[in-house]
């Protein structure tokens, strides 16, 4: 393994000297500490407790440099097979901002960072890696970067920090794939100021929605070109893959390349499922569909911002699943109770399977798919067992001891199509629990064995599953 990470930063040290044939940009940014303003950094949403709680901490850098467009060869649209080859297109200057969290114990560090594409959707940064895998990078050892990439983070952000980020500007998203380059890079550039010292072993690329989308066209179109990551994790990813230079660059369907040399992880929620994203699994390519799960949920939208990992988490998901709740942050309300299934579970042992791919070249085992019979966008339609269940894909015992019946559709609301992704929970009557669980142990064993059957799968991590079991303990069915 040592001689994959040498060759790797070989690769990587000629990326940052060297341009390419087509002349792509691969510039280091400059990095200097944020202040002033609030003091603290702007998001969507954040945690809800001190992260010095856990043994981490937070810092706030600004990124500023010259950044490249890019653009298909000889302007031709970019196949669906996902082997494009594209130019350097002009520059420009920008100055964005990077959230990193780390451990406070330089020893607690595992030598992977992530670095993070935040998440735009609702017109300001989010950072739903964070929100879900927080749990399992801080136990770990993890250092998460999370990168504003795009110009509608970077405006929101202005906007509420006026004082803190009114130097940033941001010149457009067809620069953002390079300014997601430059972060990379800089973590190894700049590590003495960017990771307070620490020294990267892996540089891992990480996205969710629609970073996902762009990070789909990144793989395809600059990371063969520069070299920068180790390894990419896309979750929730849509059939399409984001422009480069116009909306006419792309068809409406688009494959990961075959011949990427570094690993990519797709996580796809039953809201996500698609075709294109069922391509062939190779050396370097893994596809995850998880049964019972939205596009977000619960989780992401609520009770995951106060985890923190002391097993109040668990017990909470699995009494959700009584009780869901109809609401979004409470502020968006959705016809039915949206979504309480077990991604931030699923989603953490995705992490760590990237994370030892990458560090040992072993691939995960390849899974099942969900029993698809349509893959219309966002509304897929599944094969359901007689609860109304999904059959096939990634198992958890929220689905295969089940106290409500889960689904990633069927949503609507006044958020319209917002309420869609977070998918539903329809909590199991007493009569169907009864005729399930004759006793509340009959429940604890069902619930135990399709627990450590996940973990033994790698599908869930064995601290969260060890959790799932002893809050399963705490339940009443009626």
């Amino acid at each position: 393994m040592r001689k994959i990470e040498t060759t790797r930063q070989i690769a990587y040290t000629l990326a940052l000297t060297v341009c390419g044939s087509s002349g792509v940009h691969a510039e280091v940014p400059k990095i200097e500490e944020a202040t002033g303003g609030m003091e603290q950094a702007a998001l969507a949403a954040g945690l809800q407790f001190p992260l010095d709680t856990v043994g981490y901490r937070e810092k706030e850098f600004l990124l500023s440099g010259t950044a490249a467009s890019y653009a298909p060869q000889g302007g031709q649209l970019l196949p669906t097979d996902g082997k494009w080859e594209v130019d350097a297109g002009d520059s420009a200057t920008y100055t964005t901002r990077a959230i990193v969290y780390r451990p406070i114990k330089d020893e607690a560090f595992n030598g992977t960072v992530i670095v993070e594409w935040m998440n735009v959707t609702s017109g300001s940064d989010s950072s739903p890696i964070w929100i879900y895998t927080h749990n399992e990078l801080i136990r770990e050892g993890y250092i998460l970067v999370s990168l504003s990439a795009q110009a509608a983070g970077v405006e929101s952000i202005k906007e509420k920090d006026l004082d803190r980020y009114g130097r940033l500007q941001h010149p457009g998203d067809i620069y953002s794939y390079d300014i997601f380059s430059q972060a990379g890079q800089a973590v190894r550039a700049h590590a003495e100021t960017l990771l307070v010292g620490l020294k990267p072993q892996r540089v891992l690329a990480a996205g969710e929605s629609q970073s996902a989308y762009r990070l789909a066209t990144y793989v395809n179109a600059v990371q063969p070109k520069v070299s920068v990551y180790d390894g990419f994790l896309l979750q929730s990813r849509a059939a399409k893959a984001a422009y480069l230079a116009s909306p006419e660059d792309v068809s409406d369907k688009t494959k990961i390349r075959e011949d990427l040399s570094v690993p990519v992880l797709v996580f796809q929620s039953e809201t996500d499922v698609n075709e294109v994203a069922r391509q062939p699994e190779t050396s370097t390519y893994r596809l995850w569909e998880v049964a019972g799960t939205a596009h977000f949920d619960a989780y992401g939208g609520g009770f995951g911002l106060a985890d923190m990992g002391d097993g109040q988490g668990a017990l909470h998901a699995i009494k959700a699943l009584q009780e869901p709740p109809s609401s979004i942050f409470g502020l968006i309300n959705c016809d039915l109770p949206i979504n309480t299934g077990p991604m931030n579970f699923v989603i953490s042992a995705a992490v760590h399977a990237l994370n030892e791919w990458v560090r040992t070249g072993v691939p995960p085992a390849t899974t099942d798919r969900l029993q698809a019979t349509d893959f219309k966008l966002y509304n897929p339609e599944f094969v359901r067992d007689d609860i109304g269940i999904a059959r096939g894909g990634i198992r958890t015992p929220f689905v295969d001891a089940p106290l409500a019946t889960l689904s990633g559709t069927g949503n609507a609301g006044d958020g319209g199509w917002f309420c869609q992704l977070f998918g539903t929970t329809r909590p199991l009557d007493t009569k169907r629990l009864n005729s399930l669980y004759p006793t509340r142990q009959a429940f604890i064993a069902e619930w135990t064995r399709a627990t450590e059957n996940a973990v033994s799968r790698g599908h869930i991590r064995p601290v969260d599953g060890q959790m799932l079991i002893e809050a399963a303990k705490n339940i009443r069915l009626n």
